[in-house]
């Protein structure tokens, strides 16, 4: 299925600035259809003469007149009269009689989407007639401000700038509550959701009649808790915005729809819904978050304090075999404690390990060059990795650089080259040396060799091989399959 981007550069000749204001109108007109309790239908005139429909929305307050996904098909013929006529003289046009869809009669408003003064599409909307329902105080005040936005939107006045289409949960909707404000900021409706959001927040009684700004102020300064500082703002209906207010334990999120009229205001929607719990599980997990971060500093903490230990004993040996095999399990413990850190630093349970592995790298040739001068090199990228896996994949590209400092270089010194590959499944890893080399059918069959075949095939579900490099020396290659693409 096409973009809206892809559907408009496709069919028509429509410029960059005017496809950017249909994506800020689509990205925003949900709140029209549940308003008039209508499906919307964007449609954009081809160079051929026709009318495409490029966007679709449907009413989450009512019933939908299309089931079928409907995006990319030509308007019939016999329509797009009324859609010329509205883009011709930038008015909004009623269809004279109802248009029966099936067993359904379909009322059919067209709006022009006009941008710099002119008009570059037009809006269908059309409601479902066909259940019949007593027009309460409630649908005609949604429908009263659905009009007003609408004209709006022929004005060249809708989609406003700066207004809140983000994703951040939360978000207010027509149908958790709506009050509308007029221009003197005063609650000229307020819905049943609406009146138990306010009441809830501690507000006594009807808020209709009353300035909502004092409304609100009363209860911040009763309870005395922070404010942002927009709120002025969406509460008086001046900025098409949104804030929180927190009153008496209770989180009430608030957008504003500033009503205008040729630039002045006339009015605002205000949508409002109870955040509370959804605020109090964000701060849960924020809690848990760093509560994991702790934890992960705190084992880096003792992992360091090991390390240092296991260096005191070390300097207090005389045989140089133990001291050397000290200072491997001091360069291992060393490598899980840089994992930790790097966790420790973020809220997520992945690390960046492009950033963490040069860290690694250099731990590793510091500790294993007893002599001769080791160049490293790393390429490509690892990208993302688990924190399980992060912990295997560093210890085992520890090993495998260590091994081929102390014994592919020797004290000759030479060049540790690792290059990394990663797409969406899998992880190869190779570590080439430019040292001895080895003969073919060597088994490697030391510790660190052990350690590294255990990590690899039962924690990073993968395989290793060890050959002699093209050029000289040896070449390792591990081949891992990460935990989150398995």
């Amino acid at each position: 299925m096409s973009t809206l981007s892809e559907l408009i550069r496709t069919r028509t000749s429509h410029q960059e600035q005017e496809i950017e204001w249909l994506h800020l109108l689509v990205g925003d007109w949900q709140v029209i259809s549940d308003l008039s309790f209508a499906d919307l239908l964007l449609c954009v005139p081809t160079d051929a003469g026709e009318f495409v429909i490029v966007a679709h929305c449907r009413p989450s307050t009512g019933a939908t007149v299309h089931h079928d996904d409907i995006v990319g098909q030509a308007v019939p013929e016999g329509r797009r009269t009324l859609l010329r006529d509205a883009m011709a003289d930038l008015q909004i046009h009623r269809a004279a009689e109802p248009r029966w869809t099936g067993a359904h009669a379909v009322r059919e408003d067209v709006i022009p989407v006009v941008h710099d003064g002119v008009a570059i599409a037009v809006i269908s909307r059309q409601a479902n007639l066909a259940i019949a329902r007593t027009p309460s105080r409630l649908e005609i005040n949604y429908v009263e401000a659905a009009d007003a936005i609408c004209a709006m939107i022929a004005r060249g006045e809708f989609p406003q700038a700066g207004s809140p289409t983000g994703s951040r949960r939360g978000a207010p909707r027509v149908g958790d509550g709506l009050v509308r404000l007029g221009a003197d900021a005063e609650v000229l409706y307020a819905s049943p959701n609406a009146l138990s959001c306010f009441h809830r927040l501690g507000a006594i009684g009807d808020i209709t009649g009353r300035v909502l700004a004092e409304v609100v102020t009363e209860l911040v300064e009763q309870d005395r808790s922070p404010v942002d500082e927009s709120l002025p703002l969406v509460v008086t209906g001046r900025a098409a915005w949104r804030t929180e207010v927190e009153s008496h334990g209770v989180n009430l999120s608030l957008r504003a729809i500033p009503l205008l009229e040729n630039g002045e205001r006339r009015g605002a929607v205000l949508l409002c819904r109870d955040v509370t719990e959804v605020r109090r599980r964000e701060l849960e997990l924020l809690t848990k978050d760093a509560t994991i971060r702790e934890i992960h500093h705190r084992v880096k903490n003792n992992l360091q304090t090991v390390s240092a230990l296991l260096r005191l004993q070390a300097r207090r040996s005389s045989s140089p075999e133990v001291r050397g095999a000290i200072d491997e399990a001091m360069r291992r413990v060393a490598t899980i404690a840089l994992v930790h850190d790097t966790l420790s630093q973020t809220i997520n349970e992945t690390v960046d390990f492009d950033t963490v592995f040069p860290r690694v790298l250099r731990l590793a040739a510091d500790v294993a060059s007893a002599a001769g001068v080791v160049r490293t090199e790393s390429r490509g990228s690892f990208g993302q990795v688990g924190a399980d896996d992060a912990t295997a994949l560093a210890v085992v590209l520890t090993e495998l650089v260590a091994n081929a400092v102390e014994h592919g270089l020797g004290t000759q010194g030479g060049t540790v080259v690792v290059e990394a590959e990663r797409d969406d499944r899998d992880l190869t890893v190779w570590v080439r040396d430019d040292g001895a080399g080895l003969e073919d059918g060597t088994i490697m069959a030391g510790l660190g060799s052990q350690i590294v075949t255990t990590l690899v095939r039962g924690e990073l579900d993968g395989t290793i091989e060890w050959r002699p490099a093209p050029d000289r020396g040896t070449e390792v290659v591990v081949r891992a399959r990460l935990a989150e693409s398995r």
